[in-house]
């Protein structure tokens, strides 16, 4: 050992690989003053065999909303959407699971069980928990990928049995829905006359707020059964991106939602109307939101009376997507519809496609007759006919 006392502390000295090592341990105990000296050097030795001092990884909660809310959020700027989805799982995790409170490399598989358990005890579907899942499931990719623990994190794998949103709406269905959101936007603007002659605007003189979009739900959705846009597209939609008789989708869920859709004649009169009423600013959807358009949340109450009005199963908005484009496939090859439905995937596009029995029994009659002239030009050709003209040529 060489340590040697200055004042009442003892320091240490010595030479690693032709580098000075000299620092004081700040004891004033020879002895211990000694310890620490062997235990620099074990930390070095430990270096150059590559063995790694076990660092305290953070806890789930402390990474889940530091780190990677900075990422998302850094990643995902242009996509609210996006953000809400993975702040929302980042929430949902920190609230009712016990492994939030654990630090990373203490997680075990029993754990993430547990917080299956507890989103299925509250009443989570399948689908809802898959979402919550999948977050949980980047979270712990990405722990990895920037070495927050020293050792693999459990795998996360989503839950079977999960409901796709295949539901398509009939034509019937769809006419007496719109015809209800319409009766709404129409019931509106009624209360608002009646409200202009009633007690309080001719005795007590208070003037009637006018209604600014009375018929925006249906609007909306002659908008998304015609266009078959994803909800999110239809709520950010700018009317600089409709021209020459199309929308011209600039950003979306992929890179190949950017895309041309051509819009029907009753669109292109909904669009052309709310460009004189709102054309002062850039949403043909505006509303008092953080992002100035309509949100997810912005027609929930009034889509789900239409739906009661029209006497129609309640449904998500994205059915009318899948509606248009089911409609679509029975009338356009696959390639077309995957690029109208912005799909990045062709596997998603195969989703939409849902053959009836007349195109299946129409593509079989095709076949056996193609199936058909080849038997006949074989029998043609063994007859020795084709034989015949070969010879004639080489003459």
């Amino acid at each position: 050992m060489s340590v040697y006392k200055r004042g009442e502390v003892w320091w240490y000295r010595f030479v690693w690989e032709g580098r000075e090592i000299r620092l004081s341990s700040k004891q004033g105990n020879k002895r211990v003053a000694e310890q620490i000296e062997a235990a620099h050097k074990t930390r070095l030795a430990k270096g150059e065999v590559g063995i790694l001092e076990k660092r305290n990884s953070p806890t789930l909660q402390e990474f889940s909303e530091g780190e990677f809310r900075k990422f998302i959020e850094g990643r995902f700027s242009s996509k609210p959407a996006t953000i809400s989805h993975y702040s929302a799982g980042v929430k949902t995790l920190c609230s009712i699971s016990a492994m939030a409170k654990k630090r990373l490399d203490e997680i075990t598989a029993s754990d993430v069980t547990a917080y299956v358990e507890r989103l299925r005890a509250q009443d989570y579907e399948v689908s809802s928990m898959n979402r919550k899942l999948a977050v949980l499931l980047r979270i712990f990719r990405l722990a990895m990928e920037w070495e927050r623990v020293q050792k693999p994190m459990p795998r996360v794998s989503l839950l079977p049995g999960e409901n796709r949103r295949e539901r398509v709406l009939t034509l019937d269905e769809e006419e007496r829905y719109l015809g209800a959101a319409r009766a709404i936007g129409g019931a509106i603007v009624e209360a608002y006359e009646n409200a202009k002659s009633g007690i309080r605007a001719t005795i007590r003189g208070e003037v009637p707020i006018p209604p600014k979009d009375p018929q925006l739900l249906y609007h909306l959705a002659l908008v998304l059964v015609d266009c078959g846009l994803r909800p999110e597209e239809a709520y950010r939609l700018r009317f600089d991106e409709e021209r020459e008789g199309a929308l011209y989708i600039q950003f979306g869920k992929t890179a190949s939602a950017r895309r041309i859709v051509p819009v029907s004649s009753r669109v292109k009169a909904i669009l052309d109307w709310r460009r004189e009423q709102f054309g002062d600013g850039p949403w043909v959807f505006p509303a008092t939101t953080a992002t100035g358009h309509i949100n997810q949340s912005s027609l929930k109450k009034q889509h789900k009376k239409a739906c009661v009005m029209a006497s129609v199963e309640v449904f998500v908005p994205y059915t009318f997507r899948h509606t248009r484009l089911t409609r679509w496939a029975e009338c356009m090859d696959p390639y077309t519809l995957a690029y109208l439905a912005g799909h990045s995937d062709f596997a998603t596009t195969k989703r939409y496609v849902h053959p009836q029995a007349d195109t299946i029994r129409a593509a079989i009659e095709k076949a056996e007759e193609a199936q058909t002239r080849h038997k006949i030009r074989h029998s043609i050709n063994s007859s020795g006919l084709a034989g015949d003209s070969s010879e004639s040529a080489i003459q």
